[in-house]
């Protein structure tokens, strides 16, 4: 159900810019959950599909695609983003395996793991977004009567603002070992500051701590402009990712991270389609080919 109260929030967080990517990224969830061979099941990401007026014409099953897997954004991309779910899911998983009860998702869009991972009662998951952002989100599981599964604690700030404060002054505590996730995020941001979001990861956290990120290689982002995926998001969706990409100089976080004691693995996500047996494999041209997923573990305090 569309609310009024839906409608308005989501006309200040997720009808445009980065914040239409969020409704991207649930679309493309959504298509995960109904695949035969899903790499990931999120129940909730098409109710925030037909939730936002920017988007409730957009797909949530490869049925409703008329090329099916054949169509470069509702297909592979969308296959890209299911994957890139499932893998963070059990990064995170892993984590609360070892212990790790709070879990702080920086940039959390329409993150509904709170609601859909087995997580023990006693987890704590931190969401820090725009306050837009989260608003339609609440909305939307409101009208859904959805339940989180761990205590969830919105944390309503731009990530441009003090968000240490805010994130501290809700009960994040720095001397308790944390999980941290940066999905899809970095893209977006000026190199100065993803230098300054991994330095201050890395001073909240204590050792059993972890952290995963996406990561690109390019230098030129522009090369790949007209590469399938990006031209399929343009023309069929009008969201230009490389416009709202950030171009310049991008930083060494995985050795950032590595020289101040974490240890850190670098993967393409083609290493995990041919882990799983499903997902995108490399193309001509392809924008998917400089993207790295990071997961970096702190090894001592």
């Amino acid at each position: 159900m569309t609310t009024t109260a839906t409608r308005r929030s989501g006309a200040e967080g997720v009808d445009a810019g980065v914040g239409l990517t969020a409704l991207l990224v649930a679309a493309a969830r959504a298509i995960e959950t109904h695949r035969h061979d899903s790499l990931a099941r999120d129940v909730y990401a098409e109710h925030f599909v037909r939730a936002a007026p920017a988007c409730a014409d957009w797909p949530v099953s490869i049925q409703e695609v008329p090329e099916g897997d054949d169509n470069p954004l509702w297909g592979r991309f969308a296959r890209y983003f299911g994957l890139r779910t499932g893998v963070l899911d059990d990064f995170l998983h892993r984590s609360v395996g070892k212990g790790v009860r709070q879990l702080v998702l920086l940039g959390a869009g329409l993150d509904t793991r709170a609601f859909r991972l087995d997580l023990p009662s006693d987890c704590v998951v931190f969401e820090i977004d725009r306050e837009g952002v989260l608003a339609f989100k609440e909305q939307v599981l409101t009208d859904l009567s959805a339940a989180p599964k761990a205590k969830r604690i919105p944390v309503p700030v731009d990530l441009r603002d003090d968000w240490v404060t805010a994130l501290t002054s809700v009960g994040f505590d720095p001397a308790a070992p944390s999980v941290w996730l940066a999905e899809g995020l970095l893209f977006y941001l000026p190199g100065p500051a993803e230098t300054y979001l991994i330095d201050t990861v890395d001073r909240l956290t204590t050792g059993g701590s972890a952290l995963a990120f996406e990561a690109k290689l390019e230098e030129d982002l522009l090369a790949y402009r007209d590469s399938r995926i990006y031209t399929a998001t343009r023309e069929q969706i009008g969201i230009d990712l490389l416009d709202l990409f950030d171009r310049g100089p991008r930083p060494d976080s995985a050795g950032d991270l590595a020289a101040k004691g974490w240890s850190t693995s670098v993967h393409t996500p083609f290493d995990f389609t041919r882990q799983r047996g499903r997902g995108p494999l490399p193309e001509p041209n392809d924008a998917l080919e400089g993207n790295r997923w990071v997961f970096a573990y702190k090894t001592r305090s």
